[in-house]
């Protein structure tokens, strides 16, 4: 179903939309891996991975730099939607 003044799909948004998300996926899982799965694997000679592994100070600052992001989060989604509602 074609909607009134709805243009067709380029080529162009097709390839930045899966772009963006292949790129959100491998940022995601890259850092699942540093955050997780890089504690369960033996000491190696890389000190990129020593430093993930032996990291102690990520947990403790996870929930309070959470909170001011989350309220950033919120305020531009409330900004977001007013200006969406008087455009």
């Amino acid at each position: 179903m074609k909607l009134p003044g709805k243009k067709t799909t380029t080529t162009g948004e097709i390839f930045w939309g899966y772009f963006f998300v292949i790129i959100g996926s491998v940022s995601f899982f890259g850092f699942v891996f540093a955050i997780i799965a890089s504690t369960l694997f033996p000491l190696s000679q890389n000190p990129l991975n020593q430093g993930l592994k032996n990291d102690r100070y990520y947990y403790c600052f996870l929930v309070p730099l959470t909170l001011p992001v989350i309220t950033v989060a919120v305020y531009f989604h409330w900004l977001s939607m007013k200006l969406f509602k008087h455009a």
